[in-house]
């Protein structure tokens, strides 16, 4: 089973710089398997897991720490059982 999570690479030092937006497909056990850079900021919520970084990092290679967001307007509902 894959998910698709959102992380945003942003800047808290410099505000006015844009973040950076990746979408990535993980494997359940963490593994990503596809990473893809979106121009913009997405619209829909699409995505099982959004996290960001805001150290200012320009890859998430050199990002060292993550913040989970748990009421993120891009988190996609989750279905009843």
């Amino acid at each position: 089973m894959t998910r698709k999570v959102l992380t945003i690479l942003s800047n808290r030092f410099t505000p006015t710089k844009t973040p950076i937006y990746l979408e990535l497909d993980c494997k359940s056990d963490g593994t990503i398997v596809k990473e893809k850079r979106l121009r913009a900021l997405p619209r829909n919520a699409a995505y099982d897991e959004v996290w960001e970084n805001n150290d200012g990092k320009n890859s998430l290679d050199s990002c060292t720490r993550m913040k989970k967001h748990y009421k993120h307007k891009l988190l996609r509902a989750k279905k009843a059982s």
